[in-house]
């Protein structure tokens, strides 16, 4: 054979090199990722842990059939006549003969692959299974702590079945092996089948019965994890008939597999036939026939007392499953009349009354304070709160984030070089508006007013950032890095070289060559902007970053921002899940958490169509704006399964007693886990087996009456201040009406769950409303507000010459001894491409009362008897007045920066600049003299 040339060697050598590098640049580019975000023994743990059970799966899959399949061919008749054997046979043994070694090999290489690439699979299942850690919780059917069916009994019935479906394939395997050799013959009338085959052929039915005898005592336990038409968990038919049948056939399967160990020394079928007639009838009979009678004729004539003791269990479980076992629930008496003064003893929460509506502020958002085309904001803005001059204010918040589609000069450079990060930090009082409906600003412009402190306003991790950008370098008087438009300088503009800690070196020419390979880009290889002090910037997802660090964690759909010790923080809550809580209802986590809100918001990312009947809020997390470091915090010290994933990978998790006071201050109940617990509390409020049997005290969501048609959906759960009835003070709450379930629209409880760090932090508090009480409930509302004349004839004018009617959410409010709706209504211009939503009217209902003014006040006075009891700006009257001192406060701040900007652009000659500084200047002494009236 003639060897290959120089040249032609060189080029296979090259194109192997090339493809190893093509093939590992992935690998050892995320292994990079996760070197610079100090995340390593996560990779190395999940990496370790998949090759071990790869290789351990793949083995004992492929050794015991093909060594069945060796032993099959190994044991064949030598002296099978010819002349009995059929012609099809001869040819097949004619064709395998010459290449059955390469056969066998190819058998057992594929088996390998496929067995570990099964075992791959169950990676997180086996972390769990060997890192098991007690809930301390016995289940009340087989006295089991709850983590056996949480973390080892999915483990041991996925092993069982592999064992089961491997010894199936092994004996399909050995069978047709025998008949191809000549070791089943069926065309004979005697000596049917050799000694050697029948010994191996009973050795394996045996093995197959014996583990479904496992099987059967494991289904045992899995019956407290059955979903039935009534509950999750054991019913009365489980536990005195399936279950006893369960420990009969797992008895009948021990036995069944003795009888085909017997025919290893027997030369008869007929203890195989026996045993599986016996198997097959005791199947039928006492699995499926007995239990069916029982439930025919002994629960449904009385299925309400039969299952009683089990629905209470199903009851107990999911409210511990759930985190539900404190809940609240008190009666609450609400009043339908209305009189004079009736507010002024909820001066809190009526002065905290949200009329900024996040979800219809976006567009203002980027009218006000994009300031230029290549920045954005999200769909769906956020929901904080900031402490101002000694008050807690809510705050609507949004980052200023890169939209490098919005670049009018697109190029590679420009993209991934120039333009690699957003800028500032933007939030609006939750409750006040200037005189022409615009928001009023805390924080805003560029570079970002003072409102809440000094603060890095660099945005390089964020959820709207380009796939990878590549920063920094050695510091010189030209930073290539586009950091915000500046009027004062001379090119309109500062530049950046980044600083922080964030990022992957590119290093030499290795990780220029892998990267360039991973993003299928020449250039980062050829440009001579990038050297080996640049960095690498990708995975810039808040969300992502987590979820690749975290992989056992399921996060809220939501991250959010926050000044936290100067920087800006997105905040990301992590759930753990199982779904191996006995007992507990199963829920479905897409569905349970899909709202109009989720339905119909960009920004907002649906959760997985996973199902669960345990969760737990057990990590905040978060990560920095500017370099990107992520910190996991232990959120729920008492969490079983966060203490699972705790040991499977160590030093990853951080102390709950880290988290500094800023951060503390800005957390939050996350939506995502407030969904899923509404969901389940609408049918577990109900806590007496008798009640919940009945069915008719059941609730559901309402639905959003501010979206419709094929967009509608359940109305979302909503952040506000409030003081509950019975309390001494106002607390940041997360909320929810509840209505009947069954068609009727009127309110039947309002939930809220204590959202500020303290000792009542997750505590949901439940107001009940008599069933003798006609509350309308959201829809209802809102159709009597369309109904009214007054409000009807108005909505139809502004909806009218060029304009639309934006309705913000209707809030519930518990005050005045009953249920206050308030809703915000926004006008914008529709012949104007950048027209945005300006509040202007204010819409208020209590009992079958309503309000319609171009403020809040007007609106509340207009339903109470001409006097609410609150002052102009639904402040109540003869109370402080620190939030009318916080917006003079920070108008006049906002006066003074303008004047400044102002100045500065006159004496440049600057008048575009100095326009908009007028603008400003305007916009903050209006806010000023109308703050200065509400004293």
């Amino acid at each position: 054979m003639k060897k290959p040339s120089p040249l032609a060697l060189t080029f296979i050598i090259l194109a192997v090199i090339a493809g190893a590098l093509v093939a590992l640049s992935g690998f050892y580019v995320d292994w990079l990722w996760f070197k610079s975000v100090g995340f390593t023994n996560v990779w190395s743990t999940v990496l370790t842990t998949k090759i071990a059970l790869f290789i351990v799966a793949g083995l004992i899959t492929s050794l015991i059939i093909s060594l069945n399949v060796y032993l099959a061919y190994r044991r064949r008749p030598f002296d099978v006549s010819m002349a009995m054997e059929a012609d099809n046979l001869e040819r097949y043994r004619a064709t395998i003969d010459p290449i059955r070694k390469l056969v066998f090999a190819g058998i057992s290489v594929v088996l390998f692959y496929f067995g570990g690439t099964s075992g791959v699979q169950l990676w997180s299942s086996w972390l769990l299974f060997k890192n098991s850690t007690d809930f301390g919780v016995k289940d009340p059917q087989f006295g089991m702590d709850i983590s056996f069916f949480a973390f080892r009994l999915p483990f041991l019935q996925t092993l069982i079945g592999w064992a089961i479906s491997t010894l199936i394939l092994a004996t399909l395997a050995s069978v047709a092996v025998h008949y191809v050799y000549g070791g089943i013959r069926p065309q004979l009338r005697s000596d049917r089948i050799s000694v050697a085959a029948r010994v191996q052929i009973s050795i394996l039915l045996g093995l197959i019965v014996l583990i479904k005898a496992v099987a059967y005592w494991f289904d045992r336990y899995a019956l407290a994890l059955k979903e039935s038409r009534l509950i999750t968990g054991l019913t009365y038919t489980d536990v005195n008939a399936t279950l006893p049948a369960k420990s009969i056939l797992a008895a009948i399967a021990v036995i069944c597999s003795l009888l085909f160990f017997a025919n290893i020394v027997r030369k008869s079928l007929i203890l195989p036939a026996a045993g599986t007639a016996l198997m097959v009838g005791a199947s039928v009979l006492i699995a499926g026939v007995y239990p069916g009678a029982v439930q025919q004729f002994q629960v449904k004539p009385s299925e309400s007392s039969k299952e009683a003791p089990y629905i209470q269990r199903n009851i107990d479980s999911t409210r511990a499953a759930y985190g539900l076992t404190d809940v609240e629930i008190k009666d609450y008496q609400a009043t339908l009349s209305t009189n004079s003064g009736q507010l002024a003893t909820d001066a809190a929460t009526i002065a905290n009354i949200r009329l900024m509506d996040p979800n219809v502020l976006s567009a203002t958002f980027r009218q006000l304070q994009q300031i230029k085309p290549y920045y954005t904001f999200p769909e769906s803005l956020d929901i904080d709160r900031y402490t101002v001059n000694g008050v807690q204010r809510d705050a609507v918040v949004a980052v200023r984030e890169l939209n490098i589609e919005g670049n009018p000069s697109r190029n590679w450079i420009n993209d991934h070089l120039v333009y690699t990060h957003g800028f500032g930090f933007v939030s609006a009082f939750g409750n006040s508006v200037d005189a022409d409906g615009k928001p009023s600003f805390l924080v805003g412009d560029l570079p970002p007013t003072t409102g809440l402190g000094k603060f890095e306003p660099r945005v390089y991790f964020g959820e709207n950032v380009p796939d990878y950008s590549i920063i920094g370098g050695p510091k010189t008087d030209t930073p290539v890095e586009f950091d915000y438009p500046d009027d004062a300088s001379a090119n309109g503009q500062k530049n950046y070289t980044y600083t922080g800690k964030g990022g992957v070196p590119m290093g030499g020419l290795l990780n220029k060559l892998l990267f360039a390979i991973q993003y299928q880009e020449q250039r980062i290889v050829l440009s001579s902007l990038i050297n080996s002090e640049s960095k690498i910037l990708y995975n810039r997802s808040p969300r992502d970053r987590v979820a690749k660090v975290a992989p056992w964690l399921t996060l809220d759909g939501d991250p959010y921002p926050a000044i936290v010790d100067g920087k800006i923080q997105w905040i990301i809550d992590g759930f753990t899940t199982s779904a191996g809580y006995p007992y507990a209802q199963t829920t479905s986590l897409s569905s349970a958490t899909t709202d109009a809100l989720t339905v119909n918001s960009n920004s907002i990312t649906a959760q997985t169509n996973k199902n669960i009947n345990y969760i737990r809020n057990s990590v905040k997390a978060t990560v920095d704006a500017y370099d990107g470091t992520v910190v996991l915090y232990q959120w729920d010290e008492k969490d079983p399964v966060l203490k699972t994933w705790m040991k499977a990978f160590p030093n990853t998790v951080t102390p709950k007693s880290k988290m500094s006071a800023q951060l503390l201050e800005h957390i939050r109940y996350p939506e995502d886990l407030f969904r899923v617990q509404r969901d389940v509390l609408s049918s577990y409020h109900v806590q007496t087996a008798a009640a919940f049997y009945g069915g008719q005290d059941f609730w559901r969501v309402p639905r959003d009456p501010s979206t419709f048609g094929a967009n509608a959906g359940a109305q979302p759960p909503y952040y506000m201040t409030l003081e509950m009835p019975g309390t001494d003070k106002p607390t940041f709450a997360l909320t929810t009406p509840f209505v009947p379930r069954g068609g009727r629209e009127n309110l039947s409880a309002f939930t809220v769950v204590d959202s500020n760090y303290g000792p009542n932090y997750g505590k949901i508090s439940v107001l009940q409303l008599p069933r003798s009480t006609n509350v309308a409930g959201p829809s209802q509302v809102a159709s009597n507000f369309e109904a009214k004349p007054e409000v009807a004839n108005s909505l139809s004018l502004l909806r009218q010459g060029g304009s639309d009617v934006v309705l913000g959410n209707l809030l519930t409010l518990p005050v005045g001894g009953g249920l206050l709706y308030v809703q915000p209504v926004y006008v914008k211009a529709t012949a104007n491409t950048a027209a945005y939503p300006l509040l202007q009217k204010v819409l208020v209902s209590f009992g079958d009362v309503i309000g319609y003014d171009s403020s809040l006040k007007g609106a509340l006075d207009q339903v109470f008897g001409g006097n609410s009891g609150t002052s102009s700006t639904g402040t109540p009257v003869n109370t402080n007045t620190n939030n009318a001192s916080a917006d003079l406060k920070s108008a006049l701040q906002n006066a003074k920066q303008a004047l400044a900007d102002g100045n500065a652009a006159l004496a440049k000659g600057d008048f575009a600049a100095y326009g908009r500084a007028q603008d400003r200047l305007k916009a903050a002494l209006a806010a000023a003299i109308a703050a200065e009236g509400r004293k």
